[in-house]
């Protein structure tokens, strides 16, 4: 079989495992760089393509190929809505999903405007509207930092989620085809200070090790669920333990997932099974937000 990887980087560690995995059975794989003109998808078609990149040049390409009945994981459609994180949290709150509270804004300087008339509670994480790489994600303490927001990203679309306080270990779940992976990082945004964990660098009792058997069976139901309401077959979810429950913070289609034992394995045979299934034999449902997630319309 033929298999085709959209992506500028087919040395990326997952995606080398899994072909050659695939081209020591057999198989060939092809690297399509969608940042590349003859990369326009006119020639035969593979008899799967890995979706790995989220530029507009790489959705464009997979949308022209699944046109021509070629089977894409994940489907450009899916793909795009998690570059959306607007999209993302509106389709999130209405599938029932606990996802943080999100709102949108046109610009940094609305939430200042909303911070400043007391409508808008600190702290808070401000994110890139538009997911990508280099985007803004960021924990908000004062209105200082807003204005020093709205100074250095004037017209970046943004979302804004309340700042949840936690151990300061994000927990990362990937998930492919169903196959469950998952670690603890240690968070970016977290103050060690805030969280009475001055002098306490290393993860939480048990952490060592941290894999799907650690998970309590309520949150690996709900990495797999995501990728029920999403649409993705190859997907990360980010929770953060909530007051009450796990609440998940993001979804990305086809992430890294580098260093988990089976991901590339998981990955390889996806890549076959979808190939030998071939296209399926009406258009998969298109994942969207509703009409009223507009650019300034907040995810409630």
């Amino acid at each position: 079989m033929r298999i085709g990887l959209i992506t500028s980087a087919p040395d990326h560690p997952l995606l080398a495992a899994a072909g050659a995995l695939l081209t020591a059975d057999g198989h060939r794989v092809e690297a399509l760089d969608p940042a590349d003109p003859p990369a326009t998808g006119t020639g035969p078609l593979a008899d799967v393509y890995l979706l790995k990149a989220r530029t507009p040049a790489a959705l464009a390409l997979a949308r022209s190929l699944e046109e021509r009945g070629a089977p894409v994981v994940n489907p450009a459609a899916a793909t795009e809505l998690c570059q959306d994180r607007t999209a993302m949290a509106e389709l999130a709150r209405r599938a029932g999903l606990p996802f943080a509270p999100t709102r949108t804004a046109e610009r940094p300087a609305a939430l200042l405007a909303a911070a400043e008339a007391g409508e808008l509670a600190l702290p808070l994480v401000v994110k890139s509207r538009h997911s990508r790489r280099h985007d803004l994600v960021t924990r908000v303490d004062d209105t200082s930092r807003l204005r020093a927001l709205a100074d250095q990203w004037p017209d970046e679309p943004v979302i804004a989620q309340p700042y949840l306080p936690s151990t300061g270990w994000d927990q990362k779940l990937w998930v492919v085809a169903g196959q469950l992976f998952c670690a603890r990082r240690r968070s970016e945004l977290a103050d060690p200070a805030d969280l009475g964990l001055v002098g306490h660098v290393g993860p939480p009792q048990g952490a060592d090790g941290f894999g799907p058997d650690d998970l309590p069976a309520g949150r690996a139901r709900l990495a797999l669920r995501v990728g029920e309401v999403f649409g993705l077959d190859v997907y990360g979810v980010d929770l953060l333990d909530g007051p009450h429950r796990p609440v998940v913070v993001d979804v990305n289609a086809f992430p890294g997932i580098r260093g988990q034992a089976g991901a590339p394995e998981a990955l390889a045979a996806l890549a076959l099974r979808t190939a030998a299934a071939g296209p399926p034999p009406l258009p998969r449902p298109r994942a969207h937000a509703p009409a009223d997630a507009g650019p300034g319309a907040p995810a409630r």
